[in-house]
């Protein structure tokens, strides 16, 4: 028998999963690391201890667990947080730690100042995407500005995912969904590399080989079978983002589809039928040809219930406290008593696009409790969340079905305040482990071994969480609150 296997690498976990023909799961495996923080606004991981390492501890923990013959894996596929911007010489060794996704806002001067150079509308219309947190580009010339010696040593910028595949296979790629957060180097009319918006920042050929997400994009060296215990020779994909593939897990396949990742940030992927222009919202070509994608995602999600267990709960095991906290949520009623919470504790991303955007809890009084407090956490993600739909449904493209994936669809508490405060369901399929199960389905896409309408057969339906009419009236009242909090606050900052 045929095995596939797929390897993620999260914000604080890297998964990884090995799957039979017929989508079983035959072994699972993962490591902890941390996100770094040595200042406000920035986000860091060790590439070589966070990604490779932990590519290597799960990949050989599942081959001696499952004891099947590596010889058996037939191809692999690996995704990882993105977009990231990670320095390396000639032979991939990284230069400095990776520089993360849109939490981390270090580049907003350099975000300033091309949008200024190039123009907003120029930006909008030739790389599909608004200059954000999120972009690579930015951060690339925040590198050349700030660490000279850095920029000066380097061959190559990669990502997570990319810099996995180099480890694997010697090769530098990336596929064009994850370049497409590279703006302003990647224009999306052209679907390649340009230096045409941003000249003399750098060469062109120190971004990566661009490859479609299914395409083989080499096999695993000696060097790497060494160190994995994988057979040398087995076919790596190109891979891509890890939102992107954990939509693959959950049956995101057609136009109208969306996949709503509860997570350590909340991200959202819808597919259209034609490109979505709209700058409070991201856009890259998706993972095959001919197909778009249109993005969202919130600052701080999960990563907020992590701060208020440490912060607020410290007498609560780490490894329970998030349950713990969530019993004490259910305690209090839907509305949280008239909380309201700003989930802007990074800054917000999409819609509003403000890295200085602030957190607020508003509404307190001497007889709110913990368990208040945590359930209005939890329903202000789900206000950010109904925030993006909105922008959505603005944009011409209300998604049609919503599919939820994600750690944060076990919490309750959670996952049904999102239905109930944006009035819509969310479908949740039977394995939501993740990105590194949809990896694992791509590695057998790219084979031929399976076919898209095979996703239904691997991952099948299992529930859906639909939107209780008797909260919607005062949700929306609380709605209507939580959008009016953000432009009421700004201005004192």
């Amino acid at each position: 028998m045929k095995h596939y296997l797929g390897v993620d690498i999260g914000t604080f976990e890297t998964k990884g999963v090995i799957v039979s023909s017929t989508g079983e799961i035959v072994a699972q495996a993962s490591r902890a690391h941390r996100m770094q923080v040595p200042q406000p606004g920035w986000a860091e991981h060790d590439a070589e201890h966070d990604w490779w390492g932990d590519f290597v501890h799960v990949t050989r923990k599942m081959l001696a667990e499952s004891r099947i013959d590596p010889a058996t894996v037939a191809a692999i596929g690996a995704s990882g947080i993105g977009p990231c911007m990670l320095p390396v010489d000639d032979q991939g060794t990284p230069l400095m730690n990776a520089v993360l996704y849109g939490v981390d806002t270090r580049a907003a001067q350099e975000i300033d100042d091309l949008t200024r150079q190039i123009g907003a509308d120029v930006i909008l219309a030739r790389c599909g995407n608004a200059l954000t947190s999120q972009a690579v580009g930015p951060k690339i010339l925040w590198l050349k500005r700030h660490r000279p010696e850095v920029f000066a040593k380097t061959h190559k910028i990669l990502n997570s995912s990319s810099f996995l595949v180099h480890r694997l296979t010697g090769r530098f790629t990336i596929d064009h969904y994850s370049a497409g957060n590279f703006s302003p180097f990647y224009l999306v009319d052209r679907q390649g590399w340009s230096d045409e918006l941003a000249p003399g920042i750098l060469r062109m050929d120190m971004l990566p080989e661009l490859m479609w997400t299914t395409d083989i994009a080499g096999h695993v060296t000696a060097k790497a079978a060494a160190e994995t215990g994988l057979a040398e020779g087995t076919p790596v994909i190109a891979g891509t983002i890890d939102a992107a593939a954990e939509a693959v897990s959950v049956g995101v396949l057609n136009a109208g589809d969306l996949m709503l990742m509860y997570g350590s940030t909340i991200f959202i992927i819808l597919i259209t039928p034609e490109r979505v222009r709209d700058g409070r919202l991201w856009y890259a070509p998706w993972l095959f040809p001919g197909q778009h994608g249109s993005m969202a995602g919130l600052s701080t999600s999960g990563t907020l219930t992590h701060w208020f267990r440490e912060n607020f709960a410290k007498e609560l095991a780490a490894e329970t406290a998030v349950i713990e906290l969530t019993k004490e949520a259910q305690s209090s009623p839907p509305g949280a008593k008239g909380l309201v919470l700003l989930p802007y504790f990074s800054g917000e991303r999409t819609p509003i696009h403000d890295t200085k955007a602030k957190g607020v809890l508003f509404g307190l009084d001497l007889t709110h409790t913990r368990a208040d407090m945590f359930r209005a956490v939890l329903e202000g993600i789900a206000h950010g969340t109904r925030h993006v739909f909105e922008t959505y449904a603005q944009a011409g493209q209300a998604p049609r079905t919503i599919y939820a994936v994600g750690g944060g669809t076990k919490n309750r508490v959670w996952s049904e305040a999102t239905s109930d405060i944006s009035g819509l369901a969310q479908v949740l399929r039977q394995k939501t482990i993740g990105a590194s199960y949809g990896d694992a389905f791509l590695a057998a896409l790219a084979l031929g071994d399976v076919t898209a309408a095979d996703l239904d057969r691997w991952n099948p339906v299992a529930s859906s969480i639909a939107p209780k009419p008797e909260v919607k009236a005062m949700y929306d009242r609380q709605h209507a609150l939580f959008r009016g909090l953000y432009p009421a606050t700004k201005g004192f900052l």
